[in-house]
């Protein structure tokens, strides 16, 4: 009860404490308290014994809880005259087992005094004489079966007995460390309040740092977001400039080259015609010596002479055109450097981050001082709680709470000696009346000799049968003693059974004690006016102990809101309002950025008017592609050496192989050289068609889309500035309704979690009184009382059977006939 009162008090204070008062990478986890108490209870093996005994109450009292009897009890102040008939009704199983009891105590030692003086008369076979019987074998055998049957189910209720006081007293030894684990526990449970309402304060500092980060951040996250809704429209345009710039850049360097690869192979080709002249001239001087005349040469001769006019150079080459004007004009155009104007329109764009960085500047600074002061204000308002008070009261109500149970628990142990000693006492008086019957078997069946005759029986039977006496004796002495503590245990056990520890597991206790205007006439609800003092509420014990059992929060357990909202007291949303306005002032300009400037727009307009796309560079392509010269001067040479080789030897062959070797030195010298520069001439060629072709339209769409850009840059860029500071301040207030969602939740679901309040009172009533008291209670006078009264026919089969046991002092006549070895008798 004080364990209860306690938790009692708990909830009554939890009242009294509020009484006085009125995302994104944001994880927040209440700290939890690890409890030592365990939340399950298991009896062990013992358990199934504990069942069977349950098993039995039902059947002695199977009426279900009197719920409407208790609740008129309750009401009449607990008067038992006014519900006398329905507790009678209900009790009339626990009254008749008692009848049987108090009978049994009353009639067993009256019937004990009786059978004595009959005995003693030479009564109720005190005679100590016995009359043979055809069927005395069987009926010997019949009533030693029996005698050991019932001595085997009385030790078995013997070892109950033993089984239940051991329980107790191993289990309440157990008691003081399991209520100094509760009261820890709802120690630790007051005490987690102040540490998590704390913990709920320090989290609005991480979400303000979290806020503060964001704000040092302005630059890269309202400026970037700017910076990325303009990409897409700037940096294509940008980069089509930067290529233009680059195609100007290569297009001069590729004229440079075609002009003077033309003007190199203009003049190779005039020095190849030449150098082929002068070998002509001299081929033909040689050919016209006396040698030639000769009939075997003639036809060599003019042979060679017919292929001189294949030693010419190609006047193709030497009519290749001059780029100058064409250089002339892109050099007008590089005279601005475009790519250093495309460098500043890119500087321009990416400086946005930075402009805004350095006009919020004022405004973050704000910010983070509205901030700071709604921090101080939320620290404020937890001092408004006077929790530490409240704390210090129920500390100080637990240490005399504490005290006062451990004086009754002291108490307790001392009532549980004297009990624990009385049911070993008991247990010891069945034991040897046990005993004595199962020595008096022992010596009975062991020591009797069917041959000898009734009063010659052997000293062992004769005393089995007097330990038989002696357990009859003691059954009359001590049986209705121990009766008297099986009766004055059982009508406790089988009540609080039924009327505590049954109705507190499925739960209808509460039910009773939830009965409106039931514990106060004034109070619809007991619970609710005791704490909230709002007694119309409807808070239950039933809901109060399921929610702690679920380890919901005491807050919301209690509906402790109706008394102090700490939810509207730790609220920061009428802060919130302040700090989006000082958001809304975020007044970023970012004029002035300028893509590309007139005179980048003159060069490109330049550049388009250079003249390089109305070159014809198909006819310039063929041209390059022509021999240097008429024929292939190297496959000449050595075909001359070949005619050369048939002449005679003399001076002309001696002149076609110098010539041939002429032939191959202007090949080597100024043909190869020239095919080179060809090929040069060729890939400038093809750099300037892929740079001129559709340069007009190039540039005229760049130029378009560069207007469109910056009239959307200079027009409408406003527009993103507004929907990207509004998403930055949605994005900082996130963090706030995150830290609020938390809040709410946190304080109405897992602050201060009250399972310990419902452990306690599972360790008050289903684990101390029931299992370590109440079951073992129920087990003991189950046990003993079924061994008590299974005495009753082992006491009469005892007498009867101690008559075959012992030695008679008088006989009947006997005649031994050794061949059948039966005895018979005559009168």
């Amino acid at each position: 009860m004080a364990l209860l009162f306690g938790i009692l008090l708990l909830l009554g204070l939890c009242g009294n404490i509020i009484s006085e008062n009125t995302s994104e990478a944001l994880d927040y986890e209440l700290p939890t308290s690890k409890y030592e108490t365990e939340d399950t209870y298991s009896p062990g093996p013992i358990s199934v014994l504990f069942q069977m005994v349950r098993i039995f109450i039902y059947i002695v009292q199977p009426g279900d809880f009197p719920e409407d009897s208790i609740r008129k009890l309750i009401r009449n102040k607990f008067e038992v005259s006014t519900v006398y008939d329905e507790i009678a009704h209900y009790e009339i199983g626990v009254i008749l087992c008692v009848i049987l009891g108090v009978l049994f105590i009353i009639l067993l030692p009256v019937v004990g005094c009786i059978f004595a003086i009959c005995r003693c008369c030479n009564k109720c076979g005190g005679k100590m004489h016995q009359r043979p019987k055809e069927n005395a074998p069987f009926q010997r055998r019949c009533l030693a079966i029996s005698l050991l049957v019932i001595c085997v189910l009385v030790s078995i209720g013997i070892i109950y007995g033993f089984a239940a006081n051991h329980h107790v007293r191993h289990r309440i030894r157990k008691s003081q460390k399991l209520i100094d684990s509760n009261l820890k526990d709802l120690r630790t449970l007051v005490n987690e309040a102040p540490q998590q309402i704390d913990y709920i304060v320090d989290q609005f500092n991480t979400t303000k740092e979290k806020a503060f980060l964001d704000l040092d951040n302005i630059h890269s996250l309202l400026g970037g977001g700017i910076l990325e809704r303009l990409k897409p429209k700037v940096i294509p345009v940008l980069d089509e400039i930067q290529v233009m710039a680059k195609a100007i850049k290569e297009t001069k360097v590729a004229l440079e080259n075609m002009n003077q690869n033309f003007k190199s192979l203009r003049d190779g080709s005039q020095q190849l015609s030449n150098s082929l002249s002068a070998v002509k001239q001299n081929m033909q001087n040689s050919l016209q010596g006396p040698e030639c005349l000769l009939p075997q040469v003639s036809d060599i001769c003019k042979n060679i002479e017919s292929s001189l006019s294949q030693l010419e150079g190609n006047p193709e080459l030497s009519k290749l055109p001059s780029m100058d004007t064409e250089l002339q004009n892109i050099n007008n155009v590089l005279r601005n450097d475009l790519d250093a104007m495309v460098q500043k329109g890119y500087q321009s764009f990416n400086d946005i981050p930075k402009r805004v960085q350095v006009q919020t500047t004022n405004i973050v600074a704000e910010i983070k001082k509205l901030l700071n002061t709604v921090g101080s204000n939320v620290k404020d308002a937890t001092k408004d709680i006077p929790i530490q008070k409240s704390l210090s009261e129920f500390n100080s109500h637990m240490d005399e709470i504490e005290k006062e149970i451990k004086q009754k628990l002291h108490r307790a142990e001392e009532v549980d000696s004297y009990w624990w000693l009385c049911s070993l006492i008991s247990c010891f008086l069945l034991l040897l009346i046990v005993i004595f019957f199962y020595l008096g078997l022992l010596c009975g069946v062991y020591g009797y000799d069917k041959h000898t005759t009734p009063t010659t029986r052997g000293f062992v039977s004769n005393t089995g049968g007097i330990f038989l006496m002696v357990g009859v004796g003691f059954c009359f002495l001590f049986c209705w003693i121990v009766m008297i503590l099986v009766v004055l245990s059982f009508v406790p056990g089988v009540n609080m059974e039924k009327l505590i520890c049954e109705p507190y597991a499925n739960g209808k206790i509460f039910q009773i004690l939830d009965t409106p205007y039931l514990l106060n006439k004034e109070w619809k609800y007991y619970i609710s006016g005791m704490v909230l003092k709002k007694p119309d509420i409807e808070l239950t014990f039933e809901q109060i102990y399921s929610d702690c059992k679920n380890n919901r929060g005491i807050y919301s357990t209690l509906q402790l809101e109706n008394r102090f909202n700490i939810s509207e007291s730790l609220d920061i949303h009428k802060h919130t309002d302040n700090i989006n306005n000082q958001l809304e002032r975020l007044d970023i300009k970012l004029g002035g950025i300028v893509l590309l400037n007139e005179e980048g727009k003159n060069n490109l307009k330049e550049f388009s008017n250079s003249g390089i796309d109305n070159i014809d560079y198909d006819t310039l392509l063929a041209q390059s592609k022509t021999s240097p010269g008429k024929v292939n001067l190297l496959s000449f040479s050595y075909d001359l050496d070949t005619k050369a080789d048939r002449l005679p030897p003399g001076q002309l062959k001696q002149s076609m192989k110098s010539e041939a070797q002429t032939i191959r030195k202007i090949h080597q010298d100024q043909v190869l050289p020239m095919e080179k520069t060809q090929v040069d001439v060729q890939k400038n060629i093809k750099i300037l068609q892929r740079t001129s072709g559709g340069l007009k339209e190039k540039v005229s769409k760049i130029l378009q889309s560069l207007d469109s850009v910056q009239v959307f840059i200079t027009n409408d860029i406003s527009s993103v500035i507004v929907e990207e500071t509004k998403k930055f301040a949605k994005k900082i207030l996130r963090y706030f309704e995150h830290y609020l969602e938390w809040v709410e939740l946190a304080v109405t679901e897992k602050m201060v979690p009250c399972k310990p309040v419902a452990t306690a009172m599972d360790s008050a009533f289903k684990v101390i009184l029931c299992g370590f008291i109440v079951d073992p209670l129920n087990l003991f006078w189950f046990g003993i009382g079924k061994a008590t009264f299974l005495l009753l026919p082992a006491l009469i089969i005892a007498v009867k059977l101690a008559k075959h046991y012992r030695r008679m002092e008088s006989e009947d006549v006997y005649e031994d006939f050794a061949v059948s070895g039966t005895w018979h008798f005559t009168l």
